[in-house]
């Protein structure tokens, strides 16, 4: 695969709907010096995507592109309003294997076909600093855009668009849009020039490619009613239920998990946490929010959720103690540094991250992941909605946040009176499960519950910070006793193992002793009282 690009850019239209492409003169805007004029480019792009346009709703654009100075295969990825990651790969007769893996959790199954052909003519202008740097590049382009499919039409428009340069401070196109507003252009209605194409070459009556949009619309206004529907106490007229809020925060983790997907394949850093992390804040609103869907449907989605998160956790974990180990021996004196500790901690931890990479890979496209993808649409669009679904959100969700609260101060309690040991290391792992799951819930609580939600989640964190500490000391101690035996069988000097061992052993002791304190803090009533207001 080539290169990845970050594409910042801004795009325009005349409000006189005239079709004569030239850019207003951009030389006085502030910061510019000159304004290169790099001639005229014509670009012809095909654009494809699945018989149901399941990219086109993601915001992705898959596109083989032939003139200009990038012609090939560009996939481009959301990533904030105006910024996309381009993936480019070079020229070839059907869609790169690499990068239909980059968009299978969005298409699944089905297949990729040509859906709109765009024939852009181009002029470009390159907008110059002082010392010849790229502020930006402006361009005014004639569009044609055919419909690939049966019965699809033409259209022909004007757009322009403004794309930073590299490295550039975003702010810069702030500088430029207020020339070309003046100039009479403004920002263009269309995210894109495939989503202006395909609305105004759609067949006439727009059932072709425009029925499963509206299917999905239908649905969502279904899940609406549901939730606000059913049950015996509705909330006041024009009040959020809970089970709008609830699928709201279910819906924003599927997103999620949906958005980390390619991140995890281009192995992109943290996006493995990021993907574990949505995967459990799903599992937790399903037990949390037991009252509002019903767990006979959820508990087997939750079950598959907690095999993703497994699998996803062996490299998460590889990660984090690496990062820990690497900390504590750069902390450590050279002259107590004996044998060749570093690089036995860089074998051991490269071999787990190509072992995880390759087992990591096949899940992503194995059956058992998309089908879980799948069943997670399917539970959004016809959710399995309990009575309390209907009722006033403040009230159902602050119940069950307090519930996953009570959960979590019987294992605390549990644990301060285990004696140190083994037996407590599990009972205070089990206990920052609880915490975390008490801090999920009240995060997505807190759209209904406000400041007092934010205000008990960051109580929870502290928790399970502490604890979340003290179980990663344990995993080292692990990971270091192992070192140490394989050292000793190569005859090498296990004294620097040791001695992290024994600051490891000294971190959770500390830990262990300010447990009491950051509980008491978090444990205080006036954070509930205020759930409960």
């Amino acid at each position: 695969m080539a290169d990845t690009v970050r594409e910042i850019e801004r795009k325009y239209e005349a409000g006189d709907g005239t079709t004569q492409a030239r850019l207003p003169d951009l030389s006085r805007v502030a910061g510019v010096a000159t304004v290169a004029d790099r001639g005229t480019a014509e670009l012809d792009a095909v654009y494809y995507d699945t018989a149901d346009r399941r990219l086109t709703a993601a915001g992705i654009t898959l596109r083989r592109r032939t003139g200009g100075s990038d012609a090939g295969w560009h996939l481009k990825l959301p990533v904030a309003p105006g910024t996309r990651e381009e993936i480019r790969a070079p020229l070839s007769p059907t869609v790169p294997g690499d990068l239909t893996d980059l968009v299978r959790s969005r298409i699944r199954r089905a297949e990729l076909t040509p859906l709109v052909r765009i024939v852009t003519r181009r002029r470009v202008q390159h907008l110059l600093d002082a010392h010849g740097t790229v502020l930006a590049e402006a361009c005014a382009d004639t569009v044609t855009a055919d419909r690939l499919t049966p019965g699809g039409r033409t259209a022909h428009w004007t757009e322009y668009e403004v794309e930073l340069g590299e490295g550039g401070d975003p702010g810069f196109l702030d500088t430029v849009e207020r020339r070309l507003r003046k100039a009479g252009l403004r920002p263009s209605e269309a995210p894109s020039k495939l989503s202006r194409a395909l609305t105004e070459t759609e067949t006439p009556g727009g059932t072709e490619n425009g029925g499963k949009a509206k299917e999905k619309t239908k649905a969502k206004e279904k899940t609406k009613a549901k939730a606000k529907g059913k049950g015996k106490k509705p909330g006041k007229p024009g009040e959020p239920t809970a089970g709008e809020h609830v699928l709201a925060y279910v819906r924003e983790q599927i997103d999620a998990v949906l958005a980390r997907d390619p991140d995890v394949r281009r192995d992109v850093a943290d996006s493995v946490h990021q993907m574990r992390v949505a995967t459990r804040r799903l599992r937790s609103a399903f037990r949390t929010y037991r009252k509002v869907l019903d767990r006979q449907v959820t508990d087997p989605v939750a079950d598959e959720l907690k095999w993703l998160a497994a699998e996803l956790g062996t490299d998460r974990d590889r990660e984090v103690l690496t990062e820990r180990l690497e900390e504590r021996l750069g902390e450590t004196d050279v002259t107590l540094v004996l044998g060749p500790v570093p690089a036995r901690l860089t074998i051991w931890s490269a071999s787990r991250h190509q072992g995880s990479r390759e087992r990591l890979t096949a899940l992503l496209d194995s059956d058992r992941y998309l089908t879980l993808l799948d069943t997670l649409d399917a539970l959004h669009t016809a959710p399995p909605l309990l009575p309390a679904a209907a009722r006033p959100a403040r009230e159902v969700l602050a119940r069950a946040v307090l519930r996953d609260y009570a959960r979590l101060a019987a294992r605390v309690e549990h644990a301060l009176a285990t004696e140190p040991g083994p037996a407590r290391d599990t009972v205070l792992h089990d206990s920052r499960k609880a915490a975390k799951r008490a801090r999920y819930a009240a995060e997505a609580a807190r759209p209904g519950l406000g400041k007092p939600a934010k205000r008990f989640a960051k109580r929870m964190k502290s928790v399970q910070s502490l604890l979340g500490d003290h179980q990663d000391s344990v995993m080292a101690r692990a990971t270091l006793r192992g070192l140490a035996t394989e050292a000793h069988g190569a005859g090498e000097s296990t004294f620097t193992l040791g001695l992290l061992y024994g600051r490891e052993e000294a971190r959770a002791a500390q830990d262990e002793r300010e447990l009491p304190a950051v509980w008491r803090e978090a444990a205080r009533k006036r954070y509930r009282k205020a759930l409960r207001a």
